[in-house]
Order: C-alpha cells, then sequence, then structure tokens
C-alpha cells in the first residue's frame, strides 16, 4: 500500500517536471502568437514566476522526504543531487537572475527595454536565464526517467 509522502512526491515530481515544460512551450507560443513582444513577455515572466515557486516548494519537500524515507543514504542517490541541482537553478534563478532582468526593465522604463540603452544586458542576462532553464528542464527528464 502506498503511503501518502510517497504519493504525494510522485505528484510533486510530476507537477514540477510537466510544468517546467509546458510552461516552455506556452512562451513559445507566446512570442509567435501574440504582435506585442512586451505583453507576451510580461505573461511568460508570470508563469515563470508561478513555475519556480513551484520548484521551491518540490525541491524542498522532496530533498526532505529522499532523506527523511532514506536516511544518509539519499546522499549517494543520482535522485538527491539531481533535485538538489534543480533546486539550486530554480533559486538562483529567481534570487540572482530575475531580479536582475527586472531591474534593466526599471531602469529603461518609460520605453521598453529592449528598445533602451539595457537592451544588450537584457539580452545577456535572458539568455542566460534561458540556459538555465533549458538545463533545469533537462535534468528534469533524468528525474522523470529514473523514477
Amino acid at each position: 500500500m502506498h503511503r501518502f509522502p510517497d504519493i504525494l512526491a510522485k505528484i510533486a515530481l510530476t507537477a514540477w517536471v510537466g510544468g517546467l515544460w509546458a510552461i516552455a512551450a506556452v512562451a513559445w507560443v507566446l512570442f509567435q502568437k501574440l504582435t506585442d513582444r512586451q505583453l507576451a513577455g510580461n505573461v511568460a515572466g508570470s508563469l515563470f514566476t508561478i513555475m519556480n515557486w513551484v520548484g521551491m516548494a518540490v525541491g524542498f519537500y522532496l530533498l526532505i522526504y529522499r532523506t527523511a524515507r532514506e536516511g544518509a543514504g539519499a546522499l549517494r542517490s543520482v535522485f538527491f543531487w539531481v533535485v538538489l541541482c534543480m533546486l539550486l537553478l530554480t533559486l538562483g534563478s529567481y534570487f540572482g537572475i530575475q531580479p536582475v532582468i527586472e531591474g534593466l526593465k526599471a531602469q529603461a522604463w518609460p520605453k521598453a527595454v529592449m528598445q533602451s540603452a539595457f537592451a544588450d544586458r537584457f539580452a545577456r542576462w535572458h539568455g542566460i536565464s534561458s540556459i538555465v532553464y533549458v538545463i533545469e528542464c533537462l535534468l528534469g527528464v533524468v528525474l522523470v526517467s529514473r523514477e
């Protein structure tokens, strides 16, 4: 019989990894279908923020869950270290990269950041953010494939 923490871990992992991939697809569609790129970016940014919070909650839960279930043995599992890497990427994105991006947008106001003197810096940080997100998505595939 499955215990509630086991079921919750599977649901949480599914929500996290599925959400990462779904929001990546939605962001791509937003930029393809909306003529206002600033609006597309704002909507996508809000979705990524939600996904960061989901990632933080799920990442912490999965680490605590595995440690409680396996004790120190959890430290020898690939699962533990992949979750930790994903969580660190999420934290770095939310508390490190996103504030820089938002700061550049605020400095550019009233212009759109891509029509301002900050366009190059914004593009660089956006690229870093995208790479971090892709790595997180790929690590999610590793988690799902190992479970």
